[in-house]
């Protein structure tokens, strides 16, 4: 029966072969669900025997995360924002990089009090629209996306935080079939160029939905079909925050202000990159 520090050992090691970076932490992480412990006690008990039966279970977990299944996905949780959110293979991987979004969100509103409307487009997990609404009590939202099993999965988050009396969630395709002006509006849309996904990290272009990643050839598709609909649905004044690639935010800052939108700022993740451009409706 191997210990705990031994099983942790010979998980880094595996992992470490397999090309992952984050082998330590990603073996800790895996130890800890299938022991119930918490991950920094995981090293702390190391002398500590690892039950049959967790020892299989943490075997079948490591073979998993050796094929570069996503963390998220072997766990079948992600912590976004200040939220515990359920994530499966039909949503988006909520990443630090979109936080970078519901910053940018809340900077530039004034009152948090006040009574909003917030649309999210393309709201998969529902990580955007569901860490907004945690931070403006009065506010209500709605969340778009053409994937049935997406919604499915944005409904239980908004159920399991306690927020599902202030967030519904609709199939659509963009704003087709929309009415109503909101004050704020957000996204996360696909923005990889077509022929970038299969040579980005296995995690992402094996097991992330393609339809949530693909922008088209240049991966501006999505930015060039919502932002007319962004553009129409805002309220005069109304905020927006759109996520973007490196290297785009001058492009879609550009199809903002041609769809005369006023340009607020660039906003940077914690990396340096451009990754976010916050635009508002004109006042009238």
């Amino acid at each position: 029966m191997p210990s705990l520090g031994q099983a942790l050992s010979e998980g880094r090691l595996r992992l470490s072969r397999a090309g992952i970076d984050t082998a330590l932490f990603d073996a800790r992480l895996l130890l800890a669900e299938v022991t119930g412990l918490a991950a920094p006690m995981v090293a702390l008990r190391g002398s500590e025997d690892l039950p049959p039966e967790a020892a299989a279970r943490f075997e079948a977990l490591l073979v998993r995360r050796e094929g570069r299944e996503p963390m998220s996905h072997i766990l079948g949780r992600r912590g976004f924002w200040t939220l515990d959110l359920a994530v499966t293979a039909d949503t988006l991987d909520p990443r630090p990089d979109t936080e970078t979004l519901v910053e940018a969100v809340l900077a530039v509103l004034p009152n948090r009090k006040r009574p909003l409307r917030l649309l999210d487009f393309g709201t998969g997990s529902g990580c955007i629209l569901l860490a907004l609404l945690s931070e403006l009590p009065a506010a209500i939202g709605l969340g778009i996306d053409a994937s049935p099993a997406a919604l499915a999965v944005a409904t239980a988050n908004a159920e399991t935080n306690g927020l599902a009396p202030r967030a519904q969630f609709r199939l659509g395709d963009w704003g087709q079939g929309i009415g109503g002006r909101f004050d704020v509006i957000v996204s996360n849309p696909p923005y990889i160029p077509e022929a970038e996904i299969d040579g980005l990290a296995p995690e992402v272009a094996r097991f992330e939905p393609r339809s949530a990643l693909s922008g088209g050839a240049d991966g501006l598709e999505c930015y060039r079909r919502l932002i007319p609909d962004i553009a129409r649905l805002l309220v005069p004044g109304g905020v927006t925050a759109v996520e973007v690639g490196q290297g785009q935010a001058g492009a879609v800052a550009a199809l903002m202000t041609a769809a005369g939108l006023r340009l607020e700022m660039l906003r940077c993740d914690l990396g340096g990159i451009e990754r976010c451009v916050v635009a508002f409706a004109p006042e009238s």
